[in-house]
């Protein structure tokens, strides 16, 4: 089938202008567009066919080889014409009648970014045990909610938000800056595109309303002090319907009387006596579920020593596994001794020499030969 005269499909004359061509592939764009005519071929034709036309004609130098030679211009490659939308810039027409399509296209994710719902933060305390064992907890905050009066909307029931008279709902405004065009949002409307004339009494046109939230939460097994946990969906009502925001949790961890934790390593102080570091023995520390556990202590155990206890740490989240505790022997040298005690420590002294000591010995002849020189 022979194409059609472009200057017949737009509706226009051959000395049309610039401003012409576009309002009159406007008002056919909005007409045959494939959002208002699902499923209709014939539409979805006349639609391409006005927006082929527009792409010619509203290019110079197209226009001029089109006007010389008409279709045969564009034939075997010529003009680097290929059909379809051509070169023309279509963003600004598109972005005008969109708005009629109900608010539809950027301008509708644009609205709906703008109302959604703050998200909310709440500092949560655990002990350490809460932190390994995990728990549940109910907790209370002051929010927003959608409104149930108005579902939301702002309007009073049985009436409906009004298109903005001043960006025509569009929900932005463009103005022209020298040779700049700046767009801008609406300052009537906020972005939403539309204006609230007949306020709901309980909300005032927000369409949510101030209230307190209890929720119960869940920690999970292994949080440490810092973690962050998101709860979708429970933070602020948004603005008119729009979405809701959501709640972070976070996590504070009481430091531990007996315990230090890096990651999920725990590690824990043991005082021992000397006698005991000395000649060995079996002790019994706590554990962080609660439990015991025995280390057995090697006779001549030197103060500050580590014994490995795997597994006796914290879990890792979201894993069955568990980190190690570290229990670190420190020797207590008495401060206060009685006689008896002091009669033995001179004996034990008396009997003791430097050989008996190989560290001690090394030692002093370090310190011979630094006193020579």
């Amino acid at each position: 089938m022979a194409k059609r005269d472009f200057y017949d499909v737009l509706g226009v004359g051959k000395n049309a202008s610039a401003n012409e061509l576009k309002s009159a592939y406007r008002k056919l764009a909005v007409k045959y567009h494939p959002d208002k005519n699902p499923d209709d071929k014939a539409a979805e034709d006349k639609f391409k066919e006005a927006s082929e036309a527009y792409g010619v004609l509203s290019d110079s130098e197209k226009k001029q080889n089109y006007d010389n030679f008409g279709h045969a211009a564009f034939e075997n490659g010529g003009g680097r014409q290929s059909g379809g939308f051509g070169g023309a810039d279509f963003s600004d027409i598109f972005e005008d009648f969109f708005g009629d399509f109900g608010g539809g296209g950027r301008s509708r994710s644009n609205r709906s970014s703008n109302n959604r719902g703050s998200d909310l933060r709440y500092d949560l305390s655990i002990t350490l045990e809460e932190a390994y064992e995990g728990k549940k907890q109910d907790i209370k905050f002051s929010t927003t909610e959608k409104c149930n009066t108005c579902k939301g909307n702002g309007s009073k029931p049985g009436h409906s938000p009004d298109r903005c008279t001043y960006c025509g709902g569009n929900g932005k405004i463009r103005s022209n800056q020298g040779f700049f065009t700046v767009q801008q949002t609406c300052p009537q409307c906020n972005g939403n595109g539309e204006e609230i004339t007949d306020p709901c009494s309980d909300c005032n046109g927000q369409g949510k309303k101030q209230t307190s939230k209890k929720i119960s939460v869940t920690i999970p097994k292994g949080v440490d002090d810092g973690t962050r946990i998101r709860l979708a969906g429970k933070g602020e009502a948004g603005n008119r319907g729009g979405a809701t925001g959501d709640l972070y949790l976070f996590i504070n961890v009481n430091s531990h009387d007996l315990f230090k934790r890096s990651d999920e390593n725990l590690f824990f102080e043991f005082p021992l006596s000397i006698a005991d570091a000395a000649l060995g023995t079996t002790i019994e520390i706590p554990t962080i579920d609660g439990g015991k556990a025995k280390i057995k202590i090697p006779d001549g155990t030197q103060s500050g020593k580590q014994f490995r206890l795997k597994g006796k740490g914290m879990p890792f989240m979201r894993r069955g596994d568990y980190g190690d505790l570290y229990v670190q022997v420190n020797t207590e040298i008495p401060v206060s001794l009685n006689r008896q005690q002091k009669e033995l420590l001179e004996k034990f002294r008396e009997i003791e020499n430097e050989k008996s000591n190989p560290s001690i010995k090394k030692f002093f002849q370090k310190a011979k030969s630094f006193w020579k020189n």
